[in-house]
């Protein structure tokens, strides 16, 4: 298949040789999950015995953007909107893409085929989606349209060879699971072989670079290197209206940032929900959440 310059530079970001790979400790997974569960268990302690917490990138972006934000949205009703569903739905429709059959299946079937299937759950999504005028559901097939055809624009195929998993769940249980850290890969390529790291995370963005979304590819290589050992070679978000990555190579001064990061962020998700702690304002003198009226 031939291979457009957008494409041909997706294979150019993502591949390495063999040689090219760094190598890892055998006592990294276990430094990194003893750190973390000395600290969860300390912190524990004050998480009713009937509650779990959990905690995924998006909380620890808001929890570090502003406090104040983090506990008005904890106490808010979670209601799915066009704005929301469409990233659930097109990560959905590219992962149909990958394993579909057909070859040149066009965006629009796929984002069909995303929204019937995500209609036929039990979940909230599946009844919102039942209920949505028509009006919202023209609106959601086009914006999901515009991101699955951005995907399958400047993305060559995804071969088997590569091992693809999209959408795949990760999380580190901690504190005989009391705080789970959590996440959903939107696409991970390769393997390690032994200590030598293979794999690659994808994370999936449109709109502009924020620093939060190398906070969120960190987090989660992080999480991969608990869970097998062997972090990612390379972490990467990739703006799909723009065709554009911002890739970031892992080493294990990496992986320390993004632990004390987890670590900063799991006490203040704790101090503020069940220690009562007064949440400070952010350094942004115009966010709308620090104003008197939300204090």
């Amino acid at each position: 298949m031939k291979l457009n310059p957008s494409q041909i530079n997706v294979l150019e970001q993502l591949g390495a040789k063999l040689e090219e790979r760094p190598e890892f400790n055998d006592d990294l997974q276990r430094l990194l999950k003893t750190e973390l569960e000395e600290r969860s268990r300390e912190l524990s302690s004050v998480i009713p015995s009937n509650e779990t917490l959990f905690i995924s990138k998006y909380h620890l972006n808001q929890i570090m953007r502003c406090e104040n934000q983090f506990k008005y949205e904890r106490e808010q009703q979670f209601e799915w909107s066009v704005p929301t569903a469409r990233g659930t739905i097109s990560h959905k429709a590219i992962e149909l893409s990958a394993f579909w059959n057909q070859p040149h299946v066009d965006p629009l079937t796929l984002v069909d085929e995303a929204i019937n299937r995500s209609k036929d759950g039990t979940d909230g999504l599946a009844q919102w989606l039942r209920n949505l005028s028509e009006g919202d559901t023209a609106q959601l097939r086009g914006d999901v349209n515009n991101r699955v055809a951005s995907f399958l624009e400047t993305w060559p195929p995804l071969e088997n060879q590569w091992r693809p998993m999209l959408e795949a769940p990760i999380r580190v249980e901690l504190a005989e699971g009391k705080i789970i850290l959590s996440g959903k890969v939107d696409l991970s390529l390769g393997r390690p072989l032994g200590n030598t790291a293979g794999k690659v995370i994808v994370d999936f963005k449109t709109g502009s670079f924020y620093p939060a979304h190398r906070e969120d590819v960190r987090f989660y290589a992080l999480l991969e290197a608990i869970r097998i050992g062997v972090p990612p070679r390379l972490v990467a978000t990739y703006y799909l209206d723009r065709a554009e990555f911002a890739p970031e190579l892992i080493s294990e001064n990496v992986l320390r940032a993004s632990l004390a990061r987890a670590i900063d962020g799991m006490q203040r998700i704790v101090e503020i929900l069940y220690q009562e702690s007064e949440t400070t304002r952010c350094s942004w003198d115009r966010c709308q959440w620090c104003a008197e009226e939300h204090n």
